[in-house]
């Protein structure tokens, strides 16, 4: 994105490769502060929760945890809550909630209060989803191993996606 265009356009990215999307799961992570929501959209291996793997490897571990920590989707367990600094990381994946109330049950309130909140499937949650959020859309890219990502920033993300460069 340059500066001179609105901060309401999304920022679109090529990421040739897996190792591209960890990257910019770190680089968002650098960004990211204590209440932020950033939903996961796309499809079943889009890359999802390979950008969630860097997002979370990409804080500092306040008890001096590896940075190859194993981060497993928590398609079975739901959420997974990372401590981290500077809030820990909650990272949620919806695939298997069939109604928007369900999510009530998780405790993501708790995230929302304390930390950072990363949600798989975020369309899941309906209404509940909410709306000061970066959504973050990974695409298949036709004939090639590469996804394309837009980043769309909703308020309080702005400003800070000005720091992600363009084109990498």
């Amino acid at each position: 994105m340059h500066r001179g265009e609105a901060a309401t356009s999304p920022i679109e990215l090529d990421l040739p490769d897996e190792s591209a999307t960890m990257c910019l799961g770190r680089r968002l992570a650098g960004l990211a502060a204590v209440g932020d929501v950033i939903a996961l959209w796309g499809d079943l291996g889009a890359g999802k929760t390979t950008l969630a793997r860097g997002f979370i490897t990409g804080l500092p571990d306040p008890e001096g945890g590896s940075s190859d920590e194993e981060i497993p989707s928590p398609t079975f367990s739901l959420v997974q809550i990372y401590m981290r600094e500077p809030a820990n990381v909650w990272h949620a994946d919806l695939y298997r909630i069939e109604r928007p109330e369900e999510v009530l049950e998780l405790g993501l309130e708790e995230a929302l209060a304390e930390g950072i909140l990363l949600i798989e499937w975020p369309e899941r949650m309906g209404y509940f989803l909410p709306r000061e959020r970066l959504d973050v859309t990974i695409e298949f890219v036709t004939g090639k191993e590469g996804r394309k990502v837009r980043l769309n920033a909703g308020p309080g993300w702005h400003g800070r996606l000005y720091e992600v460069p363009s084109g990498e």
